[in-house]
């Protein structure tokens, strides 16, 4: 059961790694399409939402291998150690 539970946390965290690039990305291109063609600003307020979207993607990739170097480690903590650390 254990194996089961470590293969469904790494699942969920391959979706937040996903979830964590694309929604922020996705979502200031969406606003400076929105702003650009509702409220007749120039285009360059889609060339900052792209660059606005790519650094929050960046972000969100960095906190999210983040999270995993430490899921990592914890697993690495709890894994039993034989003697003079066989396996």
């Amino acid at each position: 059961m254990r194996g089961y539970v470590k293969v469904m946390r790494y699942l969920v965290w391959l979706t937040q790694l996903g979830l964590s690039a694309a929604v922020p990305l996705a979502g200031f291109i969406l606003l400076g399409s929105w702003l650009h063609n509702s409220r007749g600003w120039g285009g360059w307020v889609l060339g900052v939402g792209i660059g606005l979207g790519v650094l929050g993607a960046v972000g969100g990739l960095w906190n999210s291998f983040k999270t995993l170097n430490l899921m990592l480690k914890q697993d690495e903590e709890r894994s039993p150690k034989g003697y003079n650390r066989h396996e």
